[in-house]
């Protein structure tokens, strides 16, 4: 088996996000203006904006998107992602996947070294993983995908060999910094206070709703970078306030813009977009009522106009979507639109609410981040929707943390919406409903779903696989676990004195490649 598989899913990657960005305007990776052609200059400082305060400096416990875009610049894992959708060699120079997809060895790389100025040993490796399984002292694997991890093995100075309990050829994406950052020996007490990695930068400090700074780290073994000196990741907690600091200097590059505040920023800015890894929904909480009803869920689906929410919301740079799979997988992405349309069907919807005992419809509430304006304006959108129904939608606002602990964590909630994202593993998205998944913060419980998930994961055929995805989102889609909405497009705003933005088909600010222009 070897890269082989590997590298078939990432060739469907690469070439599907130029597909992609044919669906989304044809708008992937452009610029109001290229500096890429202009000298590189090293030192300097930047601010970059964000939108939620982080959850944990702990790579291992980190869960929210907006951190692991963060901790992409500290932490490293064996291997990772590039800009092309290619998964690279990082701190392991080499891998090897045995044929049964049951045993993973890597190769250490030389001289690769910590922040601390320690070089990275097999036993700083295996002390990562074995905690990130939960094997150090028999607890929950503090990653879910990690469960399946066996046994940590050093099989030679440089080598370390991990076995999982069942075939698994996608296990190899849980190998980069999001999942399984490379710590070293002993430090786990030390993460959440003093973060140590290998990354192009290292920990300076951090302030609880302010930000995060880090510096150059100048031991880092990839040579040539990083060009900057300092980078500083300013909590934003409004897109009015973003506007202003963008406006008033005193932000540099901002990831997060409305198509409205792209069109104001243009002429001080260059704007880039691209597709993103985010699939947004109307999560909607399988447990409460009255979501709790298949109908009435299905009844949402037929009543939201998703070719309006994204012209509106997002200038037409989405991509509709009903099911949780990025359209960039081609080989396991499966075009479900037609099953509720993508244009409300009021009389389908009304319908549907009356066979569920709600024929004048019902009260709901929207609980939205009030931090993510993008998500703010769907709501508003979606909200006047299924007003036409007869369904009366209040939205709540709630700061992020709240958010988080309330939706995500607490699953107290009656709808909601935001994105989910992906990593550059198929069944990633769609893990998230498995029944027994900590990430199943919609409730849906499946046997059917369960059952097709853990024959997915097995497969090592590809078209096998492909198979039970198909499976999969016609479940999920066909029982209307959410009602999904759209991939969302990335709008960056980007300082015109710097270069070297990438954009990655994972939701990260890789701060390694950017640079002052002469």
């Amino acid at each position: 088996m070897k890269k082989r598989f590997i590298s078939v899913i990432l060739t469907s990657l690469v070439c599907a996000m130029t597909i992609l960005s044919g669906c989304s305007g044809g708008t992937d990776n452009t610029s109001s203006q290229d500096n890429t052609s202009k000298e590189p200059t090293y030192g300097g400082s930047v601010v970059v904006g964000i939108q939620q305060d982080i959850d944990s400096l702990d790579p291992h416990k980190a869960t929210a998107a907006g951190t692991k875009e963060i901790l992409f610049n500290i932490f490293e894992g064996l291997v990772k992602p590039d800009e092309n959708g290619n998964l690279t060699n990082a701190i392991a120079s080499d891998y090897n996947i045995s044929e049964d997809g049951l045993v993973y060895t890597f190769t250490l790389r030389d001289g690769v070294k910590f922040h601390n100025g320690e070089t990275v040993t097999a036993k700083d490796v295996k002390y990562s993983l074995d905690r990130v399984a939960g094997l150090l002292d028999g607890s929950a694997a503090l990653v879910s995908t990690f469960k399946t991890v066996k046994s940590v093995d050093i099989i030679e100075d440089n080598k370390v060999q991990v076995t999982i309990g069942s075939p698994n050829t996608e296990f190899i994406y849980s190998f980069t910094a999001a999942t399984a950052a490379i710590i070293p020996y002993g430090s786990a007490d030390k993460e959440n206070s003093d973060p140590i990695g290998t990354g192009p930068f290292k920990f300076v400090s951090y302030t609880p709703q302010e930000g995060i700074v880090v510096e150059k780290n100048s031991d880092y073994w990839q040579s040539g970078v990083p060009y900057l000196d300092k980078v500083t990741f300013k909590i934003v907690n409004s897109a009015e306030t973003a506007l202003l600091d963008l406006q008033g200097g005193s932000i540099d590059i901002y990831p997060y813009l409305t198509d409205t505040q792209a069109t104001q920023l243009a002429g001080q800015f260059n704007v880039s977009h691209s597709a993103s890894d985010v699939v947004q929904a109307l999560f909607l909480n399988n447990d409460v009522e009255p979501f709790n009803n298949e109908k009435v869920r299905q009844a949402v689906c037929f009543a939201l106009d998703n070719d309006a929410t994204n012209g509106f919301v997002s200038g037409g740079n989405g991509t509709v979507i009903s099911t949780a799979m990025l359209p960039t997988l081609r080989d396991y992405y499966i075009d479900l639109n037609s099953v509720y349309g993508t244009k409300a069907d009021i009389e389908k919807a009304k319908s549907l609410l009356a066979e569920a005992g709600y024929p004048n419809g019902f009260d709901m509430t929207i609980t939205v981040p009030a931090n993510y304006q993008f998500h703010v304006e769907t709501a508003q959108v979606v909200a006047e929707q299924l007003k036409a129904v007869g369904i009366n939608a209040a939205i709540n606002t709630v700061e992020w943390n709240t958010w988080l602990s309330e939706c995500y964590n607490g699953r107290n909630y009656q709808s909601t919406i935001s994105g989910i994202t992906c990593d550059m593993t198929p069944g990633y998205l769609l893990n998230r409903f498995v029944s027994s998944s900590p990430k199943n913060f919609i409730n849906f419980n499946d046997e059917q779903y369960d059952e097709e998930y853990k024959k997915a994961q097995e497969a090592t055929d590809l078209k096998e696989k492909a198979g039970h995805y198909s499976n999969l989102q016609h479940i999920i889609t066909e029982k209307a676990g959410s009602a999904f909405i759209q991939v969302t497009p990335i709008t960056v705003a980007i300082n015109k004195k710097l270069s070297g933005y990438k954009f990655y088909p994972v939701y990260v600010q890789d701060m390694s490649s950017i640079y002052f222009t002469n």
